[in-house]
């Protein structure tokens, strides 16, 4: 990988982590703030409207970080096979558990033993193998930190159940709430109409999704989805 392209993708990866942790946030204050309310007895379609705009919108954060980990855990596999590549090319070959055990003393020194540095080809093979387990290594703490962030989410959206598989349904019959009241009806109106935009959006996404498969493009992928919720958030 060209220092440029390196540096870059480093920088979106850090970008990725701070807008997460943004978004993350958000999401956490928008769920104290419906405690309180439900606490208070309150009762509206106000509320059981954001209530299932809060659960999208944590549902829709928990599936694009899972995917940024399985393309930070993918690329972790692609450098893996290249360090193991390249000792092959110096004649030294190693199975996948050895390899791992390698990867996990966090020495890169164990991979360069026995490699005779006489020629140009060698010195370069050595420096590409160093920074291949570099890599590995700043995926590993960016996989971990990563997952501790979300998993709070991730178990928030799993106990959410059923008012998950009913979420279109409630928004989709929001002004039946709220026949009523007249104010009440334009806030579902507009939240309403919010959601659509929403849903067309992530449909737009996962069209262009399937075109993802480099880091560096993915992980531009997750930022734009990340400012989106981020968005959608901002109108509550």
């Amino acid at each position: 990988m060209k220092v440029k392209t390196k540096h870059e993708l480093e920088d979106l990866m850090a970008d990725v982590k701070k807008t997460a942790n943004k978004v993350r946030g958000k999401l956490k204050h928008i769920e104290q703030n419906i405690e309180q309310e439900e606490h208070s007895n309150k009762s509206s379609a106000d509320l059981r409207i954001r209530k299932t705009q809060h659960s999208t919108l944590s549902r829709k954060f928990v599936e694009v970080m899972t995917e940024y980990n399985r393309t930070q855990t993918d690329y972790r596999d692609r450098c893996k096979s290249r360090i193991q590549r390249q000792l092959e090319i110096t004649g030294r070959a190693t199975t996948d558990d050895e390899l791992e055990e390698m990867l996990e003393q966090g020495n890169s020194a164990v991979f360069t033993q026995g490699i005779i540095m006489e020629t140009q080809q060698a010195k370069q093979t050595l420096a590409d193998i160093e920074a291949r387990h570099a890599d590995i290594i700043k995926l590993e703490t960016s996989i971990r930190e990563l997952h501790d962030m979300f998993m709070d989410m991730a178990m928030l959206v799993e106990s959410q159940g059923e008012m998950i598989d009913r979420i279109e349904y409630h928004v989709e019959h929001a002004v039946d709430y709220v026949q009523t009241a007249t104010q009440d009806t334009k806030k579902a109106l507009k939240y309403q109409s919010k959601a659509r935009r929403d849903r067309q959006a992530e449909r737009s996404i996962s069209l262009h999704f399937g075109a993802c498969n480099q880091p560096g493009t993915r992980a531009a992928y997750v930022i734009r989805t990340l400012h989106s919720i981020s968005y959608v958030i901002c109108a509550f």
